[in-house]
C-alpha cells in the first residue's frame, strides 16, 4: 500500500471511531480499528491530532455526498427521486450531527473550499437537486428553489435528535409533508 493509500485507509477507519469515542480516542483504538500496528500511525501522521483533523476534514468533505446525489435514478417518479434525495441528506446530517456531538463541536470545522460562488460545492449540490426535480418543476405550485429549501429545512430539523425529540422523521414523511401538505383531499376548505 502506498503512503497515500495507507493514509486514506487509516482516516476512513478513524471516522466511525470518532463517532464512538470522540476526542478521547486512543492510538491503540485507532490501530485496532484500522488493523495496523500502533507505530504505523506515526509513520503516516505527525500526531494523533493531525490524524483526527484529517478524519474530520474527510467526514465533512462534500465529495461523497455529491457522488450519492449524482447516483440517484432520475427515471423514478418525482416522489421517489425526492425520497432518495432526503435519504442522502438525512444520512449526511445524522452522521455530521453525531460527529459534531462526539467531538464537542458547535459548528463544522472551517473548510478552505467553503465559498458559495459558481463552481463551489454548494452550487454543485444545488445543481444536482434542481436536476433531480427536472421537468416535474412544471407540476409544482411553488418554485423549485422553494421546494428544495423546504425539503432541506425539514430534513435538517427532522434529522436532528434534539430538535426532533429523538423521533427522527423518515424520508417518506418529510417528502410527503412537503409535496402534499397536512390537509386531506376531502377537506372542504382546501383550495383545488
Amino acid at each position: 500500500m502506498s503512503p497515500d493509500e495507507r493514509r486514506r485507509a487509516i482516516v476512513e477507519a478513524v471516522i466511525p471511531l470518532l463517532l464512538e469515542h470522540g476526542r478521547a480516542i486512543t492510538t491503540r483504538q485507532i490501530a485496532e480499528g484500522a488493523g495496523i500496528a500502533e507505530g504505523t500511525i506515526f509513520r503516516v501522521f505527525e500526531s494523533k491530532e493531525e490524524l483526527v483533523d484529517a478524519a474530520l476534514e474527510r467526514a465533512f468533505a462534500p465529495g461523497p455526498f455529491l457522488e450519492q446525489l449524482a447516483a440517484i435514478d432520475r427515471d423514478q417518479p418525482l416522489r421517489g427521486r425526492l425520497v432518495a434525495v432526503v435519504t442522502v441528506l438525512q444520512d449526511r446530517f445524522v452522521e455530521i450531527f453525531g460527529l459534531m456531538a462526539a467531538m464537542g463541536l458547535v459548528a463544522p470545522p472551517e473548510r478552505h473550499d467553503h465559498a458559495d460562488g459558481p463552481g463551489s460545492w454548494r452550487a454543485q449540490v444545488h445543481e444536482q437537486l434542481v436536476s433531480l426535480v427536472g421537468e416535474d418543476a412544471d407540476r409544482l405550485r411553488i418554485s423549485t428553489d422553494d421546494l428544495l429549501k423546504a425539503l432541506r429545512l425539514l430534513t435538517f430539523s427532522g434529522s436532528h435528535h434534539q430538535i426532533a425529540d429523538n423521533h427522527l422523521m423518515t424520508p417518506e414523511q418529510i417528502v410527503d409533508l412537503v409535496l402534499y401538505g397536512a390537509l386531506t383531499d376531502d377537506d372542504p376548505t382546501r383550495k383545488c
